[in-house]
Formats: C-alpha cells, structure tokens, sequence
C-alpha cells in the first residue's frame, strides 16, 4: 500500500474535536498546565478567535489530524503588537517524524509574512522534546521561572524561549491579520513544509 502524504494546511471548526481529543491526553501530564481537557465546543471557540488575527495550523495524514500549531498574542499591550507566542501539539505517538518541526517552521514563515518581528515560546520544564524543537528551530532560551506552575501535587518551571523573525525596523509596519495574507502566500508555505515531511 502506498503511504498517502502528509498534508499541512489552516485549520476550521470542522478539526476542532480532533484538536480537543489530541489535546485531552496532555492535560492530565505536566506539558501543559491547563485542566481540565476543553471539550470539542471550546477548542472551535479557540481556532476561531485566534484566526480572526493569527494561524492555526493542522497536519493530517489519510484524513487524520497527527499535529496542531497555531500563534496567539503574547500581551495585551499596544507596544507588544509585533510579538507573538507559539504552541504545538502532536497526537501521541507521532514525535520523531519532523512533524513538529515542519509545523512550527510554517507557522513561524507565516509570521515572518505577517511583518511580525518576535516570536516567544513557553515550556514547562524539563521537556526534552519540546525543548529541542524551540532550539532546532533557531529559539534562544531566555529564562526560567522556577517553580511557577503546580500541578499533579509538584511545582513545576518555566522556560521562556525568542526567536526574532524579521528586523528590528526604526518604524516597523503595522502586522497583517492571517485572513488578509494571500491565500497563494499561506499554501505556499503550507504546502513546503509539507513536502519535507513526504521525501
């Protein structure tokens, strides 16, 4: 039987309870410090307003949803306007592939497209994986705050990691909300960090 490719593309309402049943697992681990799991009602809630402005992406294989990434605002602020904080989450059993990475990769390009100049990631430590994906991808960890989550009866830290994406400009562009980049520009990209997963 021939492999079918990995297919990477913007997410819609229609992946939120693959997204919501991939992500369950993590909340009872301490990858994450949300609980409890939010059912397939809220992560359509979730795609739908990060999209508004940010991408959320999805990674799917003969239909089934092995991965998700999106970007969301790092702080409220006007002067934070050119910041963005990232998030990945693959079902269980698929690390190893590339899949994270190529993931990340797309949506860190899309940013890139967005005008957007940092992007920060957060990771409850220690968390090999997720550490050497930020680090894989160019991030620099900046710090950890110890002991800044408890959860499952332990303290836990976290670490903060930055990537810059474009330059730091004497008046940077204003930011273009994800709906309003070409849709030729998001396949793109979409469609080369696929084709590294499928060689």
């Amino acid at each position: 039987m021939i492999a079918l490719p990995y297919i990477i593309r913007p997410a819609s309402a229609a992946d939120a309870a693959a997204c919501a049943g991939l992500y369950a697992p993590y909340t009872r681990t301490l990858i994450t410090f949300e609980s409890p799991a939010p059912d397939a009602a809220e992560m359509a809630r979730r795609i739908a307003e990060t999209m508004e402005n940010y991408p959320w992406l999805v990674c799917e294989r003969d239909g089934e949803v092995l991965g998700y990434a999106y970007a969301h605002r790092f702080r409220t602020r006007a002067a934070y306007d050119w910041d963005a904080e990232l998030s990945i989450y693959l079902r269980q059993g698929c690390g190893g592939r590339g899949i994270g990475g190529a993931l990340y990769t797309a949506v860190l390009e899309l940013l890139r497209e967005m005008r957007y100049v940092n992007a920060y990631g957060t990771v409850s430590v220690p968390n090999q994986p997720s550490e050497r994906l930020h680090e894989k991808c160019g991030f620099k960890r900046v710090c950890v705050f110890e002991n800044t989550g408890w959860k499952l009866g332990e303290w836990r830290g976290l670490a903060f990691y930055h990537l810059q994406l474009n330059e730091y400009a004497e008046t940077p562009a204003p930011v273009v909300p994800f709906p309003e980049l070409p849709a030729e520009t998001a396949e793109r990209i979409c469609a080369d960090c696929a084709a590294r997963l499928n060689k």
